[in-house]
């Protein structure tokens, strides 16, 4: 099973970004204790601040993947960009966050990426990654 986590803009901070909202472990460490735990998966990564490169990734593997586990971060609640991304590939995705984004803001409660996602998993931390690997699974 080929799986990529695509991660938005400043995900790449974890670690040191509000630790009291994300925690202290870099999503780089995350990533690795993933794949040694789920060694059976070919799990890919990519993280980047720009939208642009985003949907140039999504649509580059949304057609060969088994599944897309998406962060889109703050562009969760903006793009509609990505939302149409999403909506024009076959691969299933699923949307992550790691904080429960209805405890915040009123402006992240809305999702254009929800609509086209096989499912959401919110709140958990990081844990939130690992439970989109075993939906697929």
């Amino acid at each position: 099973m080929k799986i990529i986590i695509i991660n938005g803009p400043n995900l790449n901070l974890l670690g040191k970004r509000e630790p009291e909202v994300y925690g202290d472990e870099t999503f780089e460490d995350f990533y690795f204790l993933m794949k040694n735990k789920y060694n059976t998966v070919d799990l890919h990564y990519f993280q980047s601040n720009i939208e642009g490169e985003i949907i140039n990734k999504i649509q580059e593997i949304g057609f060969s993947y088994d599944g897309i586990i998406l962060n889109a971060a703050a562009y969760t609640h903006t793009s509609v960009a990505i939302a149409d991304a999403v909506k024009a590939i076959t691969t299933p995705v699923i949307e992550v966050h790691i904080s429960n984004t209805f405890s915040r803001e009123s402006f992240r409660h809305q999702s254009y990426i929800s609509p086209n996602a096989k499912g959401i998993i919110i709140g958990f931390g990081l844990k939130s990654y690992e439970l989109a690997i075993k939906a697929f699974l």
